[in-house]
């Protein structure tokens, strides 16, 4: 009985849709965005979709990509709504197609993990003073986006709206929808040197915004429903491609006592719909 129930402890009532974040995708045939995090949901029984959007569209170009899948899927499986797992980017474009594309309906709960709900300091320094050399970089980036997959990349305009001012107005023309429940995570590193692939944006962030896991600090990360700062149980904390499970390994093989401080990744996702279909969601 009790194999049972950690079998189905993940068998929520609505399907969820992992929705990635910027720089990536999940299309098929490789879905190397999660690692193992879709495999160990399914296992304890979860019904997992991938969203397969652009990895650099604007939100609102990758929200009118979604919403055909979110009806697909509601289709597929006869369910009135679904829950989303979004990380990063993925939390805003969730949002929006709740408020701006009036999906809230189809949508039961949107859990965000380091989203830029706030907008970001360092953006708000860097893009008057460096205007230019963003913009060439930008259109380099677009140029691989599309011959990895995007259809329509548009860096640039991605990084203005992460601007404080850029997000005060996203989050003005998208409140939280009365009928969805919403909660939100926080990580960060250590110290630039707990994830090299992010060392430089930690150290440059940490500047002008304290912790954060690599990208995204707490303050920007902070939606309702805050479920707090999470830690690596090492010494290099938790980094933003460790919050998608990217080296597919554990941080260390014990559970931690501390609160807010995991020893995998994956654990926390299993938690999270845990919750979910706890709230019969």
């Amino acid at each position: 009985m009790r194999s049972q129930q950690c079998k189905e402890c993940c068998k929520t009532k609505y399907p969820i849709l992992l929705l990635h974040g910027m720089g990536f995708h999940d299309r098929m045939p490789i879905h190397y965005y999660w690692g193992r995090i879709p495999r160990l949901l399914r296992k304890h029984g979860a019904s997992i979709y991938f969203s397969g959007q652009d990895g650099n569209a604007t939100v609102a170009d990758n929200a009118l990509q979604l919403q055909p899948l979110i009806l697909s899927i509601l289709q597929e499986t006869g369910a009135e709504k679904i829950n989303i797992i979004a990380h990063s980017k993925g939390g805003l474009e969730a949002r929006y197609l709740i408020s701006t594309m009036h999906m809230g309906n189809c949508i039961a709960s949107v859990t965000t993990l380091a989203t830029p709900h706030n907008g970001s300091k360092t953006i708000d320094w860097l893009l008057p003073r460096f205007r230019p050399l963003i913009r060439c970089f930008c259109r380099c980036f677009d140029l691989l986006r599309r011959l990895l997959g995007d259809h329509k990349p548009n860096t640039y305009s991605v990084i203005c709206q992460m601007t404080s001012v850029g997000m005060r107005q996203f989050n003005a023309q998208n409140p939280d929808h009365p009928k969805v429940y919403y909660q939100s995570y926080a990580f960060v590193m250590r110290h630039p040197f707990s994830d090299l692939i992010m060392a430089i944006p930690n150290a440059v962030v940490s500047v002008f915004e304290g912790k954060n896991d690599g990208l995204i600090s707490p303050a920007n990360a902070k939606w309702t429903n805050f479920r707090g700062i999470y830690y690596g149980v090492t010494g290099r904390g938790i980094s933003h491609p460790d919050e998608a499970d990217y080296r597919r390994i554990p941080f260390r093989l014990y559970t931690p006592k501390q609160p807010h401080t995991i020893s995998d990744i994956t654990q926390l996702y299993i938690a999270i719909v845990r919750g979910l279909r706890l709230r019969g969601l």
